[in-house]
């Protein structure tokens, strides 16, 4: 099985680790594709606006840039085309459209690359030998595969990504150095999450943001608690529970 991976960072190098034949990456940064293939055994780089098909298209492109990305490279995906951008109801709807007579299927890896395995969202819109393979590579390299319907998945990421990266945000913009013996349990878990989220690429969590929108949510629970007498602030502090 052949494959393409349009877009080169860290999930496209751990997408096209877990592929079993050739894999060939494309990136609007040529050196980025270079080096992404070099990271893979018989890797190579592949032309963005070339027409060359493959058994496999794999999108692993951020997620505003997505649906543009899905339309100029569906024409090349012969068996099946597969993304891996974080959301999934748009990203199936577009595959649908563009490449109706593939496998199409949405992978959402609920952990960054340096942290696997773990969790893997899918989505299937056409399922099909190439749709199995896959999954079955994810579930040999100790993830676990969990089925879900695109627009619950969506749903939730409001919550799991957008409202809890907003949160470790904000405690991070809000917190004043403590001395290192004054910490508590809880301020201590905190800041281990505040270095977690801090660590990885700001325009992924703005894509995150911009998506899935958890800043709104979290400004009206701020402000809740800021305009919360004692007796609401309890109520609050129960409803939080």
């Amino acid at each position: 099985m052949d494959a393409l991976i349009v877009g080169s960072g860290a999930v496209g190098r751990w997408v096209g680790a877990r592929f079993d034949g050739s894999v060939s990456f494309a990136d609007a940064d040529r050196e980025t594709a270079e080096s992404a293939a070099a990271e893979v055994a018989g890797g190579s780089v592949a032309d963005l606006e070339g027409t060359e098909a493959y058994d496999v298209v794999a999108i692993a492109v951020p997620i505003r840039v997505t649906p543009t990305v899905i339309r100029a490279q569906a024409s090349r995906a012969e068996g099946a085309i597969v993304d891996f951008t974080g959301s999934m109801t748009e990203p199936l709807a577009v595959m649908e459209e563009t490449a109706s007579a593939v496998e199409r299927v949405s992978f959402h890896p609920l952990f960054a690359p340096e942290h696997a395995p773990g969790r893997i969202a899918k989505s299937v819109g056409k399922g099909g030998p190439i749709v199995d393979e896959i999954t079955r590579s994810f579930v040999e390299a100790g993830n676990t595969v969990v089925p879900v319907e695109p627009a619950v998945h969506d749903d939730a990421m409001g919550t799991v990504q957008g409202r809890v990266h907003a949160a470790v945000l904000a405690f991070g913009l809000a917190a004043d150095p403590v001395p290192e013996k004054l910490g508590t349990p809880v301020y201590e878990e905190l800041q281990a999450l505040r270095e977690r989220v801090t660590s990885g690429e700001p325009g992924v969590y703005a894509d995150i943001q911009e998506t899935f929108d958890g800043i709104e949510a979290l400004q009206e629970a701020i402000d809740q608690l800021a305009q919360a007498d004692r007796a609401e602030f309890e109520a609050l502090y129960d409803d939080a529970g």
